[in-house]
């Protein structure tokens, strides 16, 4: 990235609590900064993280948090998991309720709990008038109609890896869809193609870090910084300008999560 030019980006999704950053979890947040990453979201993926999260976002101004439970430990949630995270949410600087949702692609936890802890947790993003961060791999139609049953207005999808159906059936719904680093995988054409349709106005960028480095640095951990390089790639991709990216994006992202 051209550190000449003035843009500002938000990494929307990374997991800076996890303990590969516990070493030099300062250089990194400085790293981000000095690459115009403006602000960063540490999302929760389950209580204990969610925790860390909370605390991530207490030590540096440019951090926010969520907090959830990821559906590979559906089996793991309890009431007494609800009562913290409930605690947790009254946190100034946590933004929405999330990692939640289903993942039947991996199937760590049973699908009847996976979708019993989804339910639970919409429902604490409602009573609290939060945003979720939504998490679906290879359960399109299980997460619609738990989405449109529960009547969820704000929600956004983290890391799309899905196909142009469930694209249009989110944006139909109101929600944001988000894009990872795994865009400049050769693999992935079917999501560059996905990422030409979709509006400007309606996707937020992501790193999901330490996961999904870039081509590149893939072997390596990821770290917030690299959104920047995920940004000069959609523009690449969608054949815009870096500034307009970063712009649409930053823009998008604060009117998600309301951040002001």
């Amino acid at each position: 990235m051209d550190l000449n030019k003035k843009v500002s980006l938000i990494d929307t999704h990374c997991h800076l609590d996890f303990p590969e950053y516990d070493l030099d979890r300062d250089d990194v947040v400085a790293r981000a900064n000095q690459n115009g990453v403006e602000y960063i979201i540490n999302v929760g993926s389950d209580v204990v993280n969610s925790q860390r999260a909370v605390a991530v976002a207490q030590k540096y101004d440019c951090v926010f948090a969520t907090v959830g439970h990821h559906p590979h430990d559906a089996v793991n949630f309890s009431q007494e998991v609800v009562g913290v995270l409930s605690d947790l949410v009254k946190q100034p600087k946590v933004l929405a309720v999330g990692e939640i949702g289903l993942d039947y692609y991996r199937n760590l936890s049973p699908v009847d709990f996976q979708k019993k802890v989804f339910v639970q947790l919409i429902h604490l993003a409602q009573e609290k008038n939060l945003p979720i961060v939504l998490h679906s791999r290879h359960a399109e139609d299980d997460t619609l109609e738990i989405l449109k049953s529960e009547k969820v207005k704000r929600a956004i999808v983290h890391c799309f890896s899905s196909n142009e159906q469930f694209l249009k059936n989110c944006l139909d719904l109101g929600y944001y869809v988000s894009f990872t680093c795994n865009i400049t995988y050769k693999k992935s054409q079917h999501l560059r193609d996905i990422l030409k349709i979709v509006p400007l106005d309606r996707f937020c960028l992501e790193t999901d870090a330490p996961y999904l480095s870039p081509e590149g640095y893939r072997g390596k951990r990821n770290e917030p910084w690299f959104v920047s390089l995920l940004a000069q790639e959609v523009a690449n991709i969608r054949g815009v300008s870096l500034e307009d990216v970063a712009y649409a994006t930053t823009e998008n992202a604060k009117k998600f999560f309301g951040i002001i």
